[in-house]
């Protein structure tokens, strides 16, 4: 697939700014599979754990790391339009909420899209730019959501 068409271009954010969020295309989830987005949600947050914002993840208990990227992986398969393992788990995503007790800057949105930046072109084999520039735009809004804290 031609990958040159996709643009992952990040949105500047500004502290309590929350721009009107569009779910991604489900067909980003369809072509990608769900055993492929939990790794997908794996590999990113293996990156996480090497960035300078490991510290707003549970980095130094293997098992809370690992709940941490399920909790994320099924909100994301659910975001996309598949079944509600979040719902399921951990009732209600409210993900402002949720991140309330870390303090996310707009420079760890950055580090936290960057990541996401470096392992989506891979999927560019069995996604089409479309559904992978879908997944991104929300992502890139998403992520304005969850900065709590001031630069």
């Amino acid at each position: 697939m031609n990958f040159s068409n996709l643009n992952l271009a990040v949105t500047p954010g500004h502290f309590g700014q929350r721009p009107p969020v569009t779910k991604p295309n489900p067909g980003f989830l369809e072509e990608l599979g769900e055993e492929a987005f939990r790794r997908l949600v794996s590999d990113h947050y293996e990156l996480l754990k090497q960035s300078d914002i490991s510290e707003l993840f549970p980095v130094e208990d293997p098992t809370e790391f690992a709940a941490a990227k399920k909790h994320a992986a099924d909100f994301m398969i659910q975001i996309c339009g598949g079944p509600s393992y979040f719902n399921q788990s951990r009732g209600a995503p409210q993900m402002v909420g949720r991140h309330a007790p870390f303090k996310i800057t707009e420079k760890a949105r950055l580090r936290w899209l960057e990541c996401y930046a470096m392992l989506l072109p891979a999927l560019a084999q069995s996604v089409s730019n479309d559904n992978i520039q879908s997944f991104w735009n929300y992502l890139d809004v998403f992520s304005q959501w969850m900065v709590n804290t001031p630069d």
